[in-house]
């Protein structure tokens, strides 16, 4: 079985879900925050992101930071740092835990296709990364 959209009883999956994490001593509203800031060097573009009020303006303002060098090279990492932070809350982590096996599709309909499929096609980073930290959690146990 799929778990292929992160919306409805399955947002929490998603990096918009808000839960604070912490990133490089400061704290963030969401996984997507954090990510957004951890794009750029600049301590002034980073706390522009962090106090964002929305995911979608974090997002927004993360396409426009000035990027750090080498970013392509790191941001799969920090993507999976931040997740595991995500789940160290107990009721996201024991959710994780219970979708089992099931394979997780970040299905979206932007044209993701690193981070996610869109129509089919992409490369799923996002997913696979909340599989491996399934494993890594239920393996823990």
């Amino acid at each position: 079985m799929t778990i292929n959209n992160f919306k409805g009883e399955y947002r929490w999956l998603s990096n918009f879900h808000m839960i604070e994490v912490e990133w490089q001593g400061h704290v963030y509203q969401s996984v997507e925050h954090a990510y957004q800031a951890a794009k750029t060097d600049s301590l002034i573009e980073r706390e522009e992101v962090r106090e964002a009020p929305t995911c979608g303006k974090a997002k927004r303002l993360g396409q426009k930071v000035t990027m750090r060098k080498f970013w392509d090279d790191e941001k799969v990492e920090v993507m999976r740092v931040l997740t595991r932070k995500k789940f160290q809350d107990p009721g996201l982590r024991e959710k994780l835990i219970q979708t089992g096996r099931q394979h997780l599709v970040e299905k979206n309909t932007w044209n993701d296709t690193f981070w996610g499929v869109c129509d089919g096609n992409g490369e799923n980073h996002l997913g696979r990364i909340l599989m491996d930290v399934r494993a890594e959690i239920i393996a823990s146990m």
